[in-house]
């Protein structure tokens, strides 16, 4: 065997183990999530989240080093899958397309992370105290391109101009609810969970509303 072979066998195995730490790190953040989510970042312990995984909490603190950075971590992966949708309104071409997708990416977004958005909910109700300057540097840029593009949009004439910041409030905390409040509105619906044509329903209710109340008066 020359050096080449072993040189390319060494940079094999080190992808090899980098693939698997990455695995690995995904299923502690999803253990996390779950009992970042139930139980808050004061009352879930590694101890716990390392029970839930069958690992130690040494073993835990191999691929995360303190609760700390943990709980960061799961909170950096949630903003990370929320942002992803938000450009869809400052790319967007057309506000109709660009609303109603938007409106279901956030949909989506409750449907298929209810723990990530009630983790990021806590967060946000406790003052956000590890994840402030994250929000600050993250969300409010993109935040502000989207109002730009709804006050592009009133000045084209293409939609009725309204007091856009709370605008996106009031679709954030609609289609976060449906994560947030869910137990809640299964319970009203007499169901033991949320099912799918329940989010399709409320995906299309929101974008009736918000499609009706932009439009431009005849």
């Amino acid at each position: 065997m020359n050096t080449n072979d072993i040189t390319t066998e060494a940079a094999l195995a080190m992808k090899i183990t980098a693939v698997k730490r990455k695995l690995k790190e995904a299923e502690i953040l999803d253990a996390a999530e779950v009992m970042f989510a139930q139980y808050g970042f004061a009352g879930a312990s590694l101890e716990d989240i390392g029970a839930r995984l069958g690992m130690s909490r040494h073993s835990l603190l191999y691929y995360y080093p303190s609760k700390d950075t943990l709980y960061l971590a799961v909170l950096n992966r949630v903003l990370d899958i929320w942002l992803e949708s938000m450009s869809e309104i400052s790319e967007g071409a057309n506000p109709q397309e660009a609303l109603s997708d938007y409106i279901g990416s956030k949909i989506r977004f409750s449907q298929e992370h209810p723990y990530g958005s009630r983790v990021f909910t806590q967060e946000i109700i406790t003052g956000a105290p590890y994840f402030k300057d994250v929000l600050e540097t993250r969300v409010t840029p993109q935040l502000e391109k989207d109002i730009a593009a709804l006050e592009r949009w009133a000045d084209e004439g293409l939609i009725r101009r309204l007091d856009f910041m709370h605008f996106m409030f009031g679709i954030w905390a609609v289609t976060q609810s449906y994560a947030d409040l869910a137990p809640q509105f299964a319970l009203l619906l007499g169901k033991a969970q949320l099912e799918a044509s329940d989010f399709t329903s409320a995906e299309h209710m929101l974008s009736s509303l918000v499609l009706r109340g932009l439009a431009l008066d005849k």
